[in-house]
């Protein structure tokens, strides 16, 4: 694409495809998309971004162009943190700031726990709860019993799975416009071409997404399994409570669409709001599964974050999910206000 320049980097830990734009600006910055995407979602900020900083954008693990290898979801996060580290070695980079979108600002705190000394500031875009993806309960993400209740790969929205598995167009539109976007947002088509072949690229098996699950006794009726990308999100191996103990805590920016009904204390994915208005038959109601409160539990995390001597601020911008392009210019001002116009302050 015009622009930009796609790389291949071959790391220690796999061969990895990037973007590449800005090159040479001392201001360095990492972009980390999310689930079910690619570096296609954050290609279109690329000229304006590329203005101030050094920009890479790489396909993760298991997404993208990147090499085809296995998630150990035991490890949670750290299969996709190592890959990054080993990357932006390569790069040559030796301080940077990250954006972390949704699954990868899940990333990137685990990245902030193993490599905070890299770290210049931390922008957190609609990340997943910092206590797992489904199956916790309460503000401080109690995980229910047992252990990756109602989470991992046998949490994945079937819908989702046979538009990924056919590269049905139709279907991965709709998966587009009804999860990523709010309905008023008018995508044209060459940037709907982009991401849908973004999101068309995720590699399917049970190491990769959604990931192996088993089956329990209780209701949702399955567990996390060890193995592909949902497992990782799992509060069974997903928690990033170890972040609040670092040392040098990076500075935070959380920002989130207002209308995020991914990353929400109603997520439309989360089985016990599913059930409780009806969607899945059988919810044995709010105190056996109640619903999870993501918004609130990152909330109170970053209280925490902040109470152990580091910062974060919280961001509202209009849109979804993907509310980076859905208000490209609130998002692109944000991140100069913070990591840019900051330093002469």
């Amino acid at each position: 694409m015009e622009g930009y320049t796609q790389r291949t980097v071959l790391t220690e830990r796999l061969r990895t495809t990037y973007y590449r734009s800005g090159e040479g600006k001392s201001d360095k910055l990492l972009l980390l998309h999310g689930n079910l995407s690619s570096s296609l979602f954050f290609l279109p900020l690329l000229p304006e971004l590329s203005q101030w900083f050094d920009v890479a954008i790489p396909d993760l693990r298991g997404f993208g162009d990147s090499e085809i290898r296995p998630i150990d979801a035991t490890r949670g996060y750290r299969d996709w943190s190592d890959d990054i580290a080993a990357f932006v070695d390569k790069l040559g980079w030796e301080k940077f700031s990250v954006v972390g979108w949704s699954l990868g600002g899940n990333i990137a705190m685990q990245y902030a726990i193993d490599h905070s000394d890299r770290l210049d500031k931390l922008i957190l875009l609609a990340p997943g709860s910092p206590y797992g993806f489904g199956g916790t309960a309460d503000v401080e993400g109690t995980p229910l019993s047992p252990t990756g209740l109602g989470s991992g790969g046998g949490s994945a929205n079937h819908l989702f799975l046979m538009a990924l598995s056919t590269k049905n167009e139709f279907a991965l539109h709709n998966i587009l416009t009804q999860f990523y976007f709010t309905s008023n947002f008018h995508i044209d088509k060459k940037l709907e071409g982009l991401l849908l072949s973004g999101i068309a690229k995720t590699k399917l098996g049970e190491d990769k997404y959604p990931g192996d699950y088993r089956y329990v006794i209780k209701w949702p009726f399955v567990a996390a399994g060890r193995h592909g990308v949902l497992n990782a999100m799992s509060p069974a191996y997903g928690n990033l409570s170890k972040m609040l103990e670092i040392e040098k805590k990076p500075r935070i920016l959380w920002i989130r669409g207002r209308d995020d009904n991914i990353i929400s204390d109603q997520s439309i994915l989360d089985f016990g709001y599913l059930g409780s208005i009806g969607m899945i038959p059988g919810w044995p109601g709010k105190d056996f599964y109640p619903v999870q409160p993501m918004l609130s539990q990152t909330r109170h995390f970053f209280e925490e974050y902040k109470k152990k001597g580091g910062e974060y601020e919280e961001l509202i911008i209009p849109g979804g999910h993907a509310c980076h392009l859905e208000a490209r210019g609130y998002f692109v001002s944000a991140l100069y206000s913070f990591i840019i116009a900051s330093q002469n302050n």
